[in-house]
């Protein structure tokens, strides 16, 4: 099973957060980012705590090997290697976090302006491409956001990010439904107008990071 959870930007609370998150959202310019990082990453805290009956400021997280370089900066993990594997992603005004048995990434993006769109949109698939190009500009912004997320969140899953090129090669469509992914299921996420949300799940949980896995049909249960 899937776990779903959207968390909006709260009064600034970094009491469970460890050192270097801190650091990371006192970098952060804007007050309302820094509400959204301390309340995103305590939301995190909270559910790995309880699923592991420990503190939740007490959770130690780590990197896992990058699968593309070896290097520390692959999907994020708990140190012990208990736990379920989880996947937080946070844009302008929410987040997302996504909880599952098996390998899981997750995005939330706010629709781009067009300017953004026309910039990024030549680093998708060339199908991707022309399924953008053949739509009227109004729908644009949707179309581009859910591709983007379904690729980001396949990538984040396998511990890729987006430095392997795979926002190119991967195919998942800008259309209303994912295209099939070998290994994963896709899904788009409900979340607010403005943004665009999907998951993918490895379908095999003994899958290792650097191996695209998919999620099976499992179910999502969410939370606002």
């Amino acid at each position: 099973m899937t776990e779903i959870k959207l968390v909006r930007p709260a009064p600034l609370d970094v009491s469970l957060l460890d050192a270097d998150e801190r650091r990371r959202a006192a970098a952060l310019r804007r007050p309302a980012d820094q509400e959204l990082y301390a309340a995103a990453h305590s939301a995190l805290r909270r559910h790995l705590g309880a699923r592991l009956s420990v503190d939740p400021a007490a959770v130690e997280l780590v990197r896992l090997p990058c699968p593309l370089c070896g290097g520390p900066h692959g999907r994020p993990a708990v140190a012990s290697g208990a736990g379920p594997h989880f996947s937080l992603s946070h844009t302008d005004g929410l987040a997302l976090l996504a909880f599952a048995d098996r390998p899981v990434g997750a995005d939330v993006e706010r629709l781009p302006s067009e300017e953004v769109l026309t910039d990024v949109a030549a680093s998708l698939h060339p199908r991707e491409q022309d399924e953008l190009a053949g739509l009227p500009v109004a729908e644009r912004p949707l179309a581009f956001a859910r591709c983007w997320t379904r690729k980001e969140a396949c990538l984040k899953g396998t511990g890729e990010g987006l430095a392997g090129g795979g926002m190119a090669t991967l195919l998942v469509g800008t259309g209303p439904e994912p295209l099939g992914v070998p290994g994963w299921t896709v899904r788009d996420v409900a979340v607010p107008e403005g943004y665009a949300a999907a998951v993918a799940v490895a379908d095999r949980a003994d899958r290792s990071p650097s191996s695209p896995t998919s999620p099976s049909a499992s179910s999502v249960r969410q939370h606002r």
